[in-house]
């Protein structure tokens, strides 16, 4: 008679971690593709609705990663955040047609990224809430615009 070899169980059960980097990658991916899509299929419009509610996203996220002492995701959020401001928000600015209000949102952004720069450096939560509550009601109107317009078509 043969030996009796005892079996291994295998699960993905909490603390199981055999497929949890192909499960983290295929959400990643779905994300991605998911992101994508938006970007593609959006109107101008949309893409600077997008830009912010990914902007108000990132800095949730340092505030998190702050309040947990993960310095390394606080910084990478926050450049995200940087980056957003600086090369998606200020660059869609019409700085010569947008008159007074395009002026005041050139100015906001750049106050947002001075008070970005400074949450980063300090780990200062009140600079990170500070661009929330600058960012919310300018998202918030956006998108509200965004629906009136949309209504209209």
């Amino acid at each position: 008679m043969d030996p009796v070899v005892p079996i291994k169980k295998v699960s993905n059960l909490p603390g199981d971690t055999m497929f949890t980097s192909v499960i983290h990658r295929s959400a990643s991916a779905y994300q991605r593709v998911h992101v994508e899509t938006a970007v593609s299929e959006a109107d101008p419009h949309k893409l600077v609705e997008l830009l912010l509610e990914r902007l108000l996203q990132l800095v949730g996220t340092a505030r998190a990663a702050m309040k947990q002492g993960q310095i390394a995701t606080k910084g990478e959020c926050i450049s995200k955040a940087v980056r957003i401001l600086d090369e998606g928000l200020k660059p869609a600015l019409n700085l010569e047609q947008g008159g007074d209000i395009a002026a005041n949102l050139n100015g906001l952004y750049g106050y947002c990224v001075l008070r970005l720069s400074q949450a980063n450096l300090k780990n200062d939560d009140a600079a990170l809430a500070d661009v929330v509550r600058v960012i919310e009601p300018i998202a918030q109107g956006w998108k509200q615009m965004g629906e009136q317009v949309g209504a209209r078509h």
